[in-house]
């Protein structure tokens, strides 16, 4: 089949583009206002962008009243946020926590989370994530939508601090990924999570690049 997404003409019951992108990590990004509220919200359109320096992004559309997401005027005003991984054993309180749009409501604690201190940025993150990403705001990028009134904020944080569950690392110096599980999202209200792995290594190419491939290849900067 062929369809013109301006057009809309698929003539299926519902639009296939966004399973045919699969799967999508989910940020849960949480924020801190300028009033001191904490805000937690998943997105599902992100991803990784860079790794040196390391560059993590999330879009989110505006509210029909025109108004941007909390999470969206957070970071902007603070210029703070921390990409949380989201798993599967944390599902419910991810549903939970997109349901919630009251701003004067704290989601990290109305879906009985614990706010963990960040280092380096004032919003907390959450504590029984595995992985939490310490991110100063960059940029964002305003995507204009075809339905009138709405938009799509690209908001690019860099991260300057990463924090990793002990638990989580193999005996190998592996995060251990299929004890993550980490959520990801599909089309529809379809969502995957990661239960397996397997290696795909390259031929011809010298055991330098295999390492930088792996993200071996690194060293620490005193």
């Amino acid at each position: 089949m062929f369809y013109e997404p301006s057009k809309n003409d698929h003539k299926l019951p519902f639009n296939p583009f966004k399973s045919c992108i699969v799967p999508r990590p989910i940020a849960w990004v949480s924020t801190i206002s300028r009033d001191g509220i904490v805000n937690l919200a998943p997105f599902s359109q992100s991803n990784i962008l860079g790794w040196d320096p390391p560059y993590v992004m999330f879009s989110a559309y505006n509210r029909f009243n025109g108004d941007r997401t909390d999470t969206v005027t957070n970071v902007e005003s603070t210029g703070e946020f921390v990409y949380n991984m989201a798993t599967y054993a944390l599902r419910d309180q991810i549903v939970e926590s997109s349901m919630i749009e009251d701003p004067g409501v704290d989601e990290m604690s109305a879906t009985g989370l614990t706010a963990a201190p960040s280092r380096f940025v004032k919003a907390p993150r959450v504590k029984e994530s595995p992985v939490n990403l310490e991110c100063k705001h960059y940029q964002t990028i305003v995507l204009a939508n075809d339905t009138p009134g709405l938009f799509n904020s690209v908001v690019i944080g860099r991260v300057i601090g990463v924090h990793i569950d002990d638990d989580y690392i193999g005996s190998d110096g592996k995060l251990d990924v299929i004890k993550m599980r980490p959520l990801t999202r599909l089309g529809y209200l379809d969502y995957s999570s990661i239960t397996d792995i397997f290696e795909m290594r390259p031929k011809g190419i010298s055991d330098d690049v295999i390492r930088g491939m792996s993200g071996g290849s690194s060293v620490a900067k005193e």
